[in-house]
């Protein structure tokens, strides 16, 4: 149970530090991990919502970036 959190907010970091070079948004590691973590439920609602399905780490990485995407992409639009 400790060993899948660890992963998961490893593999949050890792796909908020991509989401953020894509979009171009500027964050700090803790930003990024939130990020990514969120996106990972973001990314997982669309795509269930669109009959897809992750499998395996590039397949949750993959998720949580276009989750993470989503959320720069709203927060944008929010709060210009």
């Amino acid at each position: 149970m400790l060993i899948g959190l660890i992963i998961g907010i490893i593999l949050g970091g890792v796909s908020g530090c991509i989401a953020g070079a894509i979009m171009k948004s500027e964050g700090g590691t803790v930003r990024n991990i939130i990020l990514g973590i969120v996106g990972g439920f973001v990314g997982s609602l669309v795509f269930g919502l669109l009959g897809f399905k992750s499998v395996g780490i590039i397949g949750q990485i993959i998720t949580s970036v276009v989750g993470a995407c989503i959320i720069i992409f709203v927060g944008r639009k929010l709060f210009k």
